[in-house]
């Protein structure tokens, strides 16, 4: 399926190891603080917090986290205000690249951006130069060793389900964003175990590379993924068999 490579399976089982180092709650906590800020502090009435809530209690993170959280962005307490950027670029062999930011020091996190791109051949591109390429899609990553893709195209059709993919033992449910919970939810009802969900950018082709310009851009975009200012990260990138 379009968008399903082995850079966006590498980068869905590395936020497991994130969630290990803790980073995942941190970028969960600014995102929740974000989107109650834009949006108002009520999940039923703002579908960016739902997503986030719903993300983080996925990831066992306290109640009492999510309400400081979702407190910090509506002003009810104190807390740093972090901004929302995109920096597009690109990477080695032409490979492009979007990348999010929740900063609270916009020159800090363009000078890092930079920097990292500069370090391992990439650099940054102007706007809409490379945003045209990516599309916003809902994703559920499934069990695939307990479930399989007709137990999930049964249960979450009705809901909204668009397609199912299996890559390696993971099943791979794609939805609108808009109906990402509603498909979940109604995975979850019949018993399917859903290991993750999220709204992501897909892109609608790959740059495949091979050998040191493959293992540069790997460097390149696991490096940015760790920037803490980097709030997620996309790319067409997709590496030889």
């Amino acid at each position: 399926m379009s968008g399903h490579n082995k850079w966006s399976t590498i980068k869905h089982k590395k936020g497991k190891a994130d969630a290990a180092r803790g980073k995942i709650f941190s970028r969960l906590v600014k995102e929740i603080s974000v989107a109650s800020r834009a949006g108002g502090g009520d999940p039923e009435m703002n579908p960016r917090l739902r997503v986030a809530v719903d993300s983080a209690r996925g990831q066992n993170m306290p109640n009492d986290n999510i309400e400081r959280a979702i407190k910090r962005g509506t002003g009810e307490l104190e807390g740093v205000t972090y901004e929302e950027m995109m920096y597009e670029a690109y990477g080695p062999g032409g490979v492009a690249i979007i990348i999010e930011v929740l900063t609270d020091n916009k020159n800090r996190a363009a000078a890092e951006i930079r920097h990292t791109l500069t370090k391992w051949g990439g650099s940054l591109s102007s706007k809409n130069s490379v945003a045209y390429l990516f599309s916003r899609q809902g994703q559920i990553f499934i069990d695939g060793t307990s479930s399989n893709e007709d137990e999930v195209l049964e249960a979450g059709l009705d809901a909204g389900l668009e397609d199912v993919s299996m890559v390696e033992d993971t099943i791979i449910a794609t939805t609108d964003p808009d109906d990402l919970l509603t498909v979940k939810e109604a995975i979850e009802a019949a018993d399917i175990k859903v290991v993750s969900s999220e709204v992501t950018k897909v892109a609608s082709t790959t740059v495949v590379l091979s050998g040191k310009v493959a293992i540069r851009t790997m460097k390149l975009l696991d490096s940015l993924e760790d920037l803490d200012d980097v709030q997620a990260l996309f790319s067409n990138f997709d590496m030889d068999e």
